[in-house]
């Protein structure tokens, strides 16, 4: 994980508690086809009993859940935003996060913006970079 040049993630114990203060993820870029890592990763989650917003313009719904065009559709709490989306999407999701007042982001494994992570962080935001939501939880808290 020392591949950051200055942007640091939260330790395991952080990570873990985290995760057990989540109920409700956001899931920016989450795809309707089975054979994705976002469908993957989400169906996952949900099966640990997490609530999944899917985040996806132009799409109905995700493993049965009703999807939002962009987060500020998103009605009720969102604990945590899950990204699924490309280094260069990642600017303007953190600004939209920030406006929303939204507590924690986790960007995916092989997703990487060290500015827009730190300023994520800096709004006070909890911020995970370049690990897998899935990994994580199954190592840290099953």
């Amino acid at each position: 994980m020392g591949k950051f040049v200055s942007f640091q993630n939260p330790d395991d114990a952080e990570l873990r508690a985290l995760l057990k203060k989540t109920k409700n993820i956001a899931v920016l870029g989450l795809s309707p086809k089975p054979d994705r890592p976002s469908y993957f990763v989400a169906r996952a989650m949900q099966g640990f009993g997490f609530n999944i917003i899917p985040v996806r313009p132009a799409t109905a719904e995700v493993l049965g859940q009703k999807a939002y065009a962009s987060l500020r559709d998103v009605p009720g709490p969102v604990d945590l935003v899950d990204v699924f989306r490309a280094a260069e999407h990642l600017d303007a999701i953190v600004d939209e996060c920030i406006a929303l007042q939204l507590p924690a982001i986790w960007i995916q494994e092989g997703i990487v913006n060290e500015a827009a992570a730190e300023r994520a962080r800096a709004a006070g935001m909890t911020v995970v970079m370049d690990r897998c939501i899935y990994k994580d939880y199954v190592a840290l808290c099953s």
